[in-house]
């Protein structure tokens, strides 16, 4: 009787996607339930900027759709790019990033809004460069710490080299200006080096060499009105510190169980921006307590989900999936923590959406692509393990 083993078909096979393995419910359920609040909340806010606008009042919840269509086309061409080539143009999404960054300011392309040269002109819509940048940098980043297993024992020139590359990044987002997201990129890419174990001595130096820099940066004019407008909105009621005024105004109306879906009183032209960077606001105005809690839930959930999703990736010894997951977590989760902490008047003001509810094309496309690729990891780390019991067993004739 001869014995052979069978050829196990190979996990990462482009478009092979077998019906014995789902995308993991935790990660969709969570991720459909805040777009469903999302689109809500975009509804209940965006009717009286639209009129202000001149513009149907289903304006705002209509692109919202298109935008949401858009994101899960672009998913579904994760069904055909796996982690694999995902690795293997690592190193090309630095050069990229670059790129992209500077396109705003190409006369032709970039467009300035309220003083600031963050988006580029795509003609149906205005993207804004620095939401691919985050994904495109988290790539980069988790491809290089793939190629240093053992990082908390490298030189310190390992740790510092992709910190560098941010810090041109961030540079560049303070040109434009757009101090939030360069926090934001600094903070992912530090929390990434973190978790691959870098030495706490290497960090504390970057740490301290970083602090004055961002202090620096801090130091401009309208940055420290908008700092001295945090500490005392009150001083200047009418003007600086008239946004944070107006969302603690709403977030105090809420009380527990909020005025009622519709009934926010804020969003009427007195919170400006009430459906992208206040949306939260408003959600605690008519939700109250019971709609904070419910989404910060949600969140911590999906975040934590997440982390279980890389934790298990570096086990099965795929670095590289552990890294870009662990990246992807810390981006959503940051900037979560930035815009809540702004609506409820604990951080200064920036110009950062909460992701997969407030209105905004660009985030909420890169949010859901990135999603959708802790999706295509946890995909293939459960294909390695459907595998793994038919390459031991083989096969007899």
């Amino acid at each position: 009787m001869a014995t052979r083993t069978a050829k196990p078909r190979q996990a990462s096979r482009w478009g092979d996607v077998p019906r014995t393995v789902a995308l993991d419910p935790v990660i969709v359920v969570t991720a459909t339930l805040l777009l469903s609040i999302g689109v809500i909340m975009v509804a209940s806010t965006s009717m009286a900027v639209a009129e202000n606008f001149s513009v149907s009042q289903w304006h705002f919840v209509q692109r919202h759709f298109m935008f949401i269509g858009t994101a899960l086309l672009a998913a579904v061409s994760l069904r055909f790019i796996g982690t694999v080539q995902m690795d293997k143009l690592a190193r090309a999404c630095l050069p990229l990033s670059i790129v992209i960054l500077l396109l705003p300011f190409v006369p032709v392309l970039g467009h300035e809004v309220n003083g600031s040269t963050r988006w580029v002109d795509l003609g149906v819509f205005r993207f804004q460069a620095v939401e691919a940048v985050k994904l495109l940098l988290i790539v980069h980043v988790a491809g290089y710490l793939a190629r240093r297993p053992e990082l908390n024992r490298a030189r310190f020139i390992d740790t510092i080299k992709p910190l560098v590359a941010v810090g041109l990044m961030a540079v560049i987002l303070l040109m434009q200006p757009d101090m939030g997201s360069a926090v934001v990129l600094v903070a992912i890419a530090g929390g990434m080096i973190w978790l691959a174990g870098a030495a706490w001595k290497h960090l504390f130096v970057l740490g301290a060499a970083g602090l004055p820099l961002f202090g620096f940066a801090a130091m401009e004019p309208y940055r420290l009105r908008r700092i001295m407008t945090f500490v005392d909105p009150w001083a200047d009621p009418l003007n600086g510190g008239f946004q944070l005024i107006q969302a603690l105004i709403a977030v105090g109306r809420g009380q527990i169980s909020g005025v009622g879906l519709g009934a926010s009183v804020q969003k009427l032209y007195y919170l400006p921006e009430a459906h992208t960077d206040f949306i939260f606001a408003v959600l605690a105005e008519e939700l109250g307590l019971i709609g904070i809690v419910l989404v910060l839930g949600l969140f911590v959930v999906l975040i934590g989900q997440m982390f279980r999703i890389g934790l298990k990736a570096l086990t099965m010894e795929r670095a590289f999936s552990a890294y870009l997951v662990w990246g992807i977590a810390l981006w959503l989760g940051l900037q979560a923590l930035v815009s809540v902490g702004v609506n409820l008047g604990v951080l200064p003001t920036k110009g950062l959406t909460l992701p997969l509810v407030s209105s905004g094309g660009s985030s909420l496309i890169m949010t859901i692509l990135a999603i959708a690729v802790v999706l295509r990891v946890d995909w293939e780390l459960k294909r390695i393990e459907l595998e793994r019991p038919r390459r031991r067993s083989g096969w007899s004739v």
